[in-house]
């Protein structure tokens, strides 16, 4: 029965405060979506892949042992694209303004498990420079890799391209205004029953038998003007009554 009845409680403060709940929510939206809009600056994404080659033996045409030789070079590799070595060249020779520091947050390099491809990508809030600046890295790459470690077994696969309608990787205005709602609606709900936790007036008879520790015996009714009116029409003779008596008095 306990349930039953917080069941109830609950259900009656969310109705009680829903204009609350839901101001609060269609505040969260707009401001989501007036920030995602016209304040974040989108940013754009370009990629390119590398190919870490299987060396060829003269006994097999594709050998087992350099494969997974091949395999852990990759992560050697992935920490050489992004080191000072490879992106102070990078720089120089696109005229970049920007560190060595701050190329490298825009560079991301991974590799898919068990796999000789190499993912590398750039984020940058201009598409063309952040395909100009993967195309440079992984060709500088492939040239210095060979005075670096004496190996040869670098290729490009695939160069970084401009889409004619490119689309920035973020902001994604529709999941911020989705994540803004849900939020939003959780907040609303929340003050709501925080309001209702402080608010101690009395507004019904449970509430002062919890008060008092009393259970109430007898309730007054509470009569509006049309109800007044609608019994009066009811019942003529006892108003007719009433009146003659009003009148010999």
């Amino acid at each position: 029965m306990e349930e039953t009845i917080s069941l109830q409680e609950l259900l009656q403060t969310i109705r009680k405060r829903l204009r609350l709940i839901l101001s609060i929510t269609f505040i969260a939206v707009i401001i989501s979506g007036v920030i995602s809009y016209f304040f974040l600056t989108p940013i754009y994404q370009a990629s390119t892949q590398l190919l870490v080659n299987q060396t060829k033996s003269k006994e097999n045409l594709y050998n087992v042992g350099e494969v997974q030789t091949n395999l852990q070079l990759i992560n050697t590799y992935n920490v050489i694209i992004k080191s000072p070595a490879i992106l102070e060249l990078v720089i120089k020779d696109l005229d970049l303004k920007m560190t060595v520091n701050e190329l490298n947050q825009k560079i991301s390099v991974q590799n898919e498990t068990n796999s000789q491809v190499v993912n590398l990508s750039v984020q940058d809030t201009n598409p063309i420079m952040a395909a100009k600046i993967a195309n440079k890295t992984a060709a500088i790459f492939q040239k210095e890799i060979v005075k670096i470690m004496s190996v040869d077994n670098v290729s490009i696969l695939a160069k970084a391209t401009v889409a004619e309608n490119p689309s920035p990787i973020k902001p994604r205005p529709l999941l911020n205004i989705a994540i803004a709602l849900v939020v939003g609606l959780m907040a609303g709900i929340g003050l709501a029953f925080l309001l209702e936790y402080f608010d101690n007036t009395i507004k019904n008879e449970q509430d002062i038998e919890k008060l008092i520790g009393l259970p109430v015996l007898g309730v007054i009714a509470k009569m509006d003007d049309k109800e007044i009116n609608a019994m009066n029409q009811k019942r003529p003779d006892r108003n007719a009554r009433l009146r003659g008596e009003t009148l010999g008095s």
